[in-house]
C-alpha cells in the first residue's frame, strides 16, 4: 500500500531511534518529540486588480528549552502544517548541533510567490507579521529567510514589527539587508556551512576540495552560493538543476556565469553552452560524481532512487531531502551522508551572529564571521564524528544523538512547570 510521506512524521521517526541507539533517557522524549506551539492565520490581502485573496500562513514553535525560538519563513504553494512542524523540529536539533542559544521555529504561506507582484507580497509579508507579531520578538522568536523568502522580505517582516512596536527592533529578524543591521555574510552562509562540510568529510580520508567533482540539485540561495565557493575552490562543478530542470558538463560548469544567468530572470532550461546538455532533475541525483548535493526541497533522495545514485557522499543542503528508507539503502552501499541537521547549519549560525551583533550594536567584518563559523563547524563535526564512532551509527543518527542529549539535558535540569 502506497504510504504518503509526511515530513514530520519522518523526522520523529528517527528521532525515536536516535534515542534507543543513543541510549538516552526517553522520560523528557515526549516533551522532545511535539511542538510548543502551533499557530495557524489566515491572511486576507487586496491584489492589484481590486480582487481580495485570502492565504493561508503558519508559525510552528517547537522547543524553545535552550533559548529563543528561531527558523525561517517560506513561500510555497505546497505549504502544509506537517511540513512546518517538521522544519520547526528540525530547527531545534539543527540549534542543539550547533551548540547555539536557540530552540526551533519555522513559520510558511502556503502561496506560489512568482504569481504575485512585488506590491503584492509586501502586502502579504505584512499582513503576515502583523497575525503572528503578538508571538515572535527579538527575545521571544526571530524569524529569517527561507525558501522563497529573502533580505527584502526580512525587511517588510523587520519595518512591519517596528511601526507596531513604536521603535526600531532590528533584533526581530535576522538574514535582513546590512544597511538595516544585517550581518556580513548571512546571505552565503547557508551554503557556505554546505562547503566547510564537504570540507570536513572529505578531510577524513585525506582528500581535498580542489578537483573534487560535485552534482548540485536546487540553484535557490543555497545551492547558488554553495556552488559558487565551491567553483572558486577548484570544484569541479558537473550538474546543476533548478525548479525548470538541469545542466550537464563533464568538464565542468562555470558556477558564475550559470548564477549570474540565473540573476536576470532566466530558468537553466534555457542555458545553452558548447559542452553543456540538459538533464532533468531527477537524473541529476544519478549523476556520477563525488559529492552530491540535493539543495532543493524534502523528500528527493528516496527508496525508489537511493539504488540508483551514482555518489560517493552526499552532503544535505537542503532540509529532509533523504527519507529514513533511502537512509538505509544509502548506509548499506557505503554512501555516507553529512546530515542537513549539520550540513546547512550555516545560515542560523550566522543568523545567531547577526543577532548578537545586532543586542550589542556593532558590526564584524565578513572574514571575522567566516572564520567564526568554520571555527564553530569544525568543532560540531567533530562531536558528531565522536559519537559516531561511540554508538557505532551513522552521521545522521550520531547529529540527532548529539542533539537529543543537549535537548533531553536542558529539560532534565530545567524541570517541569508549574
Amino acid at each position: 500500500m502506497y504510504h504518503t510521506y509526511n515530513p514530520y512524521e519522518n523526522v520523529v521517526s528517527v528521532m525515536t531511534e536516535a534515542m534507543e541507539k543513543g541510549n538516552i533517557d526517553k522520560t523528557m522524549f515526549e516533551i522532545i518529540k511535539n511542538p510548543q506551539r502551533e499557530t495557524k492565520v489566515y491572511l486576507p490581502v487586496e491584489m492589484d486588480d481590486g480582487t481580495v485573496k485570502v492565504f493561508e500562513g503558519y508559525r510552528v514553535q517547537h522547543s524553545n528549552i535552550r533559548g529563543p525560538f528561531k527558523g525561517g519563513i517560506r513561500y510555497h504553494q505546497d505549504c502544509t502544517l506537517d511540513e512546518v512542524k517538521a522544519l520547526a523540529t528540525w530547527m531545534s536539533l539543527k540549534c542543539a548541533v550547533a551548540n547555539i542559544p536557540y530552540g526551533g521555529a519555522k513559520g510558511g504561506i502556503k502561496v506560489d510567490p512568482h504569481t504575485l507582484s512585488k506590491r503584492e507580497l509586501c502586502k502579504l509579508t505584512r499582513r503576515y507579521t502583523f497575525a503572528i507579531a503578538p508571538i515572535i520578538g527579538a527575545d521571544t522568536d526571530i524569524p529569517a529567510p527561507d525558501v522563497n523568502t529573502n533580505a527584502q522580505t526580512m525587511a517588510w517582516v523587520l519595518d512591519t514589527y517596528s511601526q507596531l512596536n513604536g521603535k526600531p527592533c532590528p533584533g526581530v529578524v535576522t538574514g535582513k539587508p546590512i544597511e538595516l543591521g544585517g550581518s556580513r555574510g548571512r546571505k552565503s552562509a547557508t551554503g557556505r556551512g554546505v562547503v566547510i562540510s564537504t570540507k570536513l568529510l572529505l578531510s577524513l580520508e585525506g582528500k581535498k576540495l580542489e578537483g573534487t567533482k560535485v552534482a548540485i540539485q536546487g540553484m535557490g540561495n543555497v545551492g547558488s552560493n554553495a556552488a559558487r565557493i565551491f567553483f572558486h575552490r577548484g570544484v569541479k562543478i558537473v550538474a546543476l538543476s533548478d525548479v525548470s530542470g538541469g545542466i550537464y558538463c563533464e568538464s565542468g560548469l562555470n558556477a558564475d556565469e550559470v548564477s549570474e544567468f540565473l540573476e536576470k530572470g532566466n530558468l537553466l532550461k534555457d542555458y545553452e553552452k558548447e559542452g553543456v546538455s540538459h538533464i532533468t532533475n531527477e537524473e541529476l541525483l544519478e549523476t556520477e560524481c563525488d559529492v552530491l548535493v540535493p539543495a532543493a526541497l524534502e523528500n528527493q533522495i528516496t527508496e525508489d532512487n537511493a539504488e540508483k545514485l551514482r555518489c560517493s557522499y552526499i552532503v544535505e543542503a537542503a532540509n529532509g531531502p533523504t527519507t529514513r528508507e533511502a537512509d538505509e539503502i544509502l548506509d548499506k552501499r557505503g554512501i555516507p551522508v553529512v546530515p542537513d541537521i549539520f550540513a546547512n547549519s550555516g545560515g542560523v549560525i550566522v543568523s545567531y551572529f547577526e543577532w548578537v551583533q545586532n543586542i550589542q550594536e556593532l558590526t564584524w567584518e565578513r572574514n571575522r564571521v567566516n572564520e567564526m563559523l568554520e571555527d564553530l563547524m569544525s568543532k560540531s563535526f567533530g562531536e558528531i564524528m565522536g559519537v559516531s564512532k561511540e554508538c557505532d551509527c551513522t552521521l545522521r543518527m550520531a547529529a540527532y544523538i548529539v542533539a537529543l542529549r543537549k535537548l533531553i539535558y536542558a529539560e532534565e535540569i530545567k524541570g517541569l512547570f508549574p
